[in-house]
């Protein structure tokens, strides 16, 4: 039997995943770089966007209001991805290459699951805070909740309109994954199962908030709405299920094939889990052919013992020590009315970077 080379596999990996184009859910990322000169006020103004499938230019044409609110949800998905994963080997960095991904976002990883998370619970948040603002003509505030607010509380405000950001959200971000030819069945299911794990985190984050009144602020009544936390708080509510994500199969479950997790497959997946096919590497060398940008030169935290410990980030290569000067406002004063003064201030401190 002739035996292949690990680089020769890696190679036909890497091959294959461009070929089938089972990343396309995400490729709308890509605009994030779009440029704010495009005025995205005219139809023909979609074929400019990158990353789209024609679904989705179609949706563009047809809701042509949204599409700035989708451009911003692609930008925030970049931070929020970046900030919940600073800490980590794998820092989200490789998201920055929309639309042209490496192997850790191109297969069915842990890591993918969590970006497509996070995708769609951006894109529906960004739209439900958008028809709450008013920058969307063809929505407005959420809907009054049916229940009473409690003692002292009375419904006002103008809500989050989750209920329309799911559906147009939805409408988009799940338009790649329908398309015909857009890789096997199994990354189709896995990527539509955790989006919808996005979209439920982002129901999860739906809280009530209120407003006080009052003579002399006494908080005598309080005006309160329904209201979504941050993208921030919805994607470390998803980095924790990432940390716990489920590794599945596709098998035959009756007359049609499930995801089913590989150890347990006496039970199905549950619909709050993340769920991944193909395990990651330790991202740990650089390695661009699997997605793996290493952890050389990344900061590290000496005195820490969670995933930015110098041990865990730098894979036990060690470390080296350097210096660096901070400037920050220091002895401030408050002077009335109103105003603060403070003096700049420099200090040392040491940092280290991985070997």
């Amino acid at each position: 039997m002739m035996r292949v080379r690990p680089q020769v596999c890696e190679a036909l990996l890497f091959a294959l995943a461009l070929q089938t184009g089972v990343c396309y859910g995400i490729k709308w990322l890509a605009l994030s770089k779009t440029p704010a000169a495009l005025a995205l006020n005219q139809t023909q103004h979609c074929k400019q966007l990158e990353g789209l499938v024609s679904a989705q230019v179609q949706l563009c044409r047809s809701n042509l209001e949204l599409m700035r609110t989708i451009v911003h949800a692609a930008r925030e998905v970049m931070k929020a991805c970046r900030r919940a994963f600073a800490d980590m080997r794998w820092n989200c960095s490789s998201i920055e290459l929309a639309p042209n991904y490496l192997l850790d976002l191109e297969r069915g990883t842990r890591e993918s699951a969590f970006v497509y998370a996070l995708s769609a619970a951006a894109i529906s948040h960004a739209i439900a805070r958008a028809c709450t603002s008013g920058d969307l003509p063809g929505c407005s505030c959420g809907p009054v909740p049916g229940e009473p607010p409690g003692p002292g509380n009375r419904w006002g405000g103008c809500a989050d309109n989750l209920s329309y950001g799911l559906l147009m959200g939805a409408k988009f971000s799940d338009a790649p994954m329908k398309v015909k030819k857009t890789g096997s069945q199994a990354n189709k299911l896995m990527r539509l199962h955790n989006s919808e794990v996005g979209r439920q985190a982002l129901r999860a984050s739906l809280e009530m908030k209120c407003k006080c009144h009052g003579v002399s602020g006494s908080c005598s009544i309080r005006t309160c709405w329904k209201g979504l936390q941050e993208l921030r708080d919805v994607a470390a509510d998803l980095k924790t299920r990432y940390l716990s994500a489920t590794k599945v199969v596709h098998r035959p479950m009756g007359t049609r094939k499930h995801l089913v997790p590989k150890d347990l497959d006496i039970r199905p997946v549950k619909d709050s889990e993340l769920v991944y096919l193909q395990s990651s590497p330790d991202f740990c060398m650089k390695n661009e052919k699997v997605g793996s940008h290493g952890t050389q030169d990344r900061q590290c935290n000496k005195t820490s013992h969670g995933s930015d410990s110098c041990d865990l980030m730098c894979c036990g290569r060690g470390y080296n020590p350097y210096t660096d000067r901070v400037v920050e406002r220091c002895h401030c004063k408050y002077h009335w009315c109103c105003y603060v003064t403070c003096r700049r201030c420099e200090r040392t401190v040491e940092r280290y970077v991985c070997k």
